[in-house]
């Protein structure tokens, strides 16, 4: 028989969220210094590199969707998740598939949109379930000490 684990709260969420936000900037750094060579490291905007600029921005986005995906498929946890002790399931307490992963993505932009109001919603969600959790079906849930 299986307990089923504790939701995490907004605090704990937060702190991760903080921590892999640290990551992701470090990927685009790193994604940025790549590709200065071919602007004669000149800032990558409109007037440097006109309709590329667009190609530069999907780089970007593109990193950041595989960077969760990737984590929450694999193993349900980001880099900031496992500092926290977090971990991402479906509701049937399975990791999440890339289309589980994908809506979850799409939906925390909603969640995100009104001022955030989709990531406070936790604390008044008597389960501490956000607005992306419920669209997704998938909920982040504290994991037990070792």
């Amino acid at each position: 028989m299986s307990m089923r684990l504790q939701n995490a709260g907004l605090p704990r969420r937060l702190a991760a969220m903080f921590y892999d936000a640290l990551l992701v900037l470090a990927v685009w750094m790193v994604v940025t210094a790549l590709l200065l060579p071919l602007t004669g490291g000149e800032a990558i905007t409109s007037q440097s590199v006109g309709v590329l600029e667009a190609g530069y921005r999907l780089l970007l986005l593109a990193a950041v969707v595989l960077y969760f995906a990737w984590s929450w498929t694999r193993s349900g946890q980001t880099v900031g998740m496992l500092a926290w002790r977090l971990k991402l399931v479906r509701e049937d307490e399975r990791l999440p598939r890339w289309g589980d992963a994908l809506r979850r993505l799409a939906a925390a932009l909603l969640s995100a949109a009104p001022c955030g109001l989709g990531y406070l919603w936790i604390v008044c969600d008597d389960n501490r379930l956000a607005w992306h959790d419920r669209l997704s079906r998938t909920r982040i849930v504290l994991m037990p000490r070792r």
